[in-house]
């Protein structure tokens, strides 16, 4: 049976899962204004094995949120993750961070529109379809009243990117989640475990996070 270690540190919620062939056993998470991964990501880790007898050499792989999002916050989960698979010798897995958004709701029609914030009017999203495959490239847009007026499905918003542009995006076809603002580890398990499964695995010693670094430090 397999065990992953899913950690999501890509926004403002630290999150960690423990999943079973696939299927989340128990998370911990919080979601704090300053960004207290670095203290409380490896505390959730220890209490997460500890609360359901595991130990580090029971784990099969560990998963992380590749990004977009917070460059502080992915160079955390990366870091952690890649220490941990170092020192046990266990594989790696990266998952997309837009689609763990993306997979926080059902739709029977339309389109999924996951946005993490950036700055100011600018949000990192993908486009994805009700079966959460990816039909547009990730990448970082400013939004304004003329996006996505190619677009004739209702489209689905989710993510903490989202609130600033209730006012912007005002036609009926947008329907705002606003129950959903981070990705969760929570998420992570079933995709984990299907990369799992194939080999699905990045390179422990040069796998670098989704930063988008070069759209976010533009002037």
């Amino acid at each position: 049976m397999s065990i992953i270690l899913n950690i999501e540190t890509a926004t403002k919620n630290c999150s960690v899962a423990l999943a079973k062939e696939g299927k989340t056993i128990a998370c911990k998470e919080i979601a704090e204004q300053n960004f207290s991964h670095a203290e409380k990501l490896h505390v959730f880790i220890e209490e997460l094995l500890a609360e359901n007898n595991l130990q580090f050499s029971d784990l099969n792989a560990i998963a992380v949120s590749q990004g977009p999002g917070s460059y502080t916050g992915l160079r955390i989960g990366v870091s952690s993750a890649k220490g941990f698979c170092y020192a046990m010798n266990i594989p790696m897995i990266a998952v997309d961070t837009l689609q763990l958004l993306a997979k926080q709701i059902q739709i029977e029609d339309g389109i999924i529109i996951p946005m993490i914030d950036a700055r100011r009017m600018e949000v990192f999203t993908a486009i994805y379809d009700k079966n959460y495959t990816q039909i547009r490239n990730t990448q970082a847009e400013i939004i304004d009243k003329t996006s996505y007026q190619e677009i004739s499905k209702k489209i689905h918003l989710v993510g903490d990117g989202t609130e600033k542009f209730k006012n912007t995006l005002t036609d009926d076809k947008f329907v705002f989640h606003s129950n959903v603002i981070f990705p969760s580890a929570k998420e992570m398990s079933e995709l984990s475990f299907e990369k799992y499964k194939i080999s699905d695995f990045v390179d422990v010693a040069y796998f670098e996070p989704y930063y988008l670094k070069d759209f976010v430090l533009s002037k």
